[in-house]
Parts: structure tokens; sequence; C-alpha cells
């Protein structure tokens, strides 16, 4: 029996090849973004500011 009996074929589309560079960096293709390192900057100031409340009123 062949296989396409259901006339499905091709229906999910073709994958794009991508270079690894490409993958690690998103759609820029090879150079990061700064925005996550200024995220985790930002992150941890918050949590630092929260935890010096936090002491100061125990």
């Amino acid at each position: 029996m062949a296989k396409s009996r259901n006339g499905m074929l091709g229906v999910g589309g073709q994958r794009k090849n991508l270079s690894r560079k490409a993958l690690r960096a998103g759609s820029e293709g090879g150079k990061p973004s700064g925005d996550a390192a200024a995220a985790k900057k930002e992150l941890l100031r918050k949590m630092r500011e929260r935890n010096a409340r936090r002491d100061s009123e125990a």
C-alpha cells in the first residue's frame, strides 16, 4: 500500500535550514542582543532592593 493513501502529503511544509550561529543568536543571525544582559541587571537590582527593604524592616 502507498504511504500517501490519506492525501495529506506535504501538509506540514518544509523546514528551513538554519546555521548554528543563527539558531543561537535568534533572528539577527549571529549578533547576540544586549537586551538579555540589561534585563538580568535590572532584575538583580530589583531583587537587591527588595532584600534590602525586607532586612531593614525586620
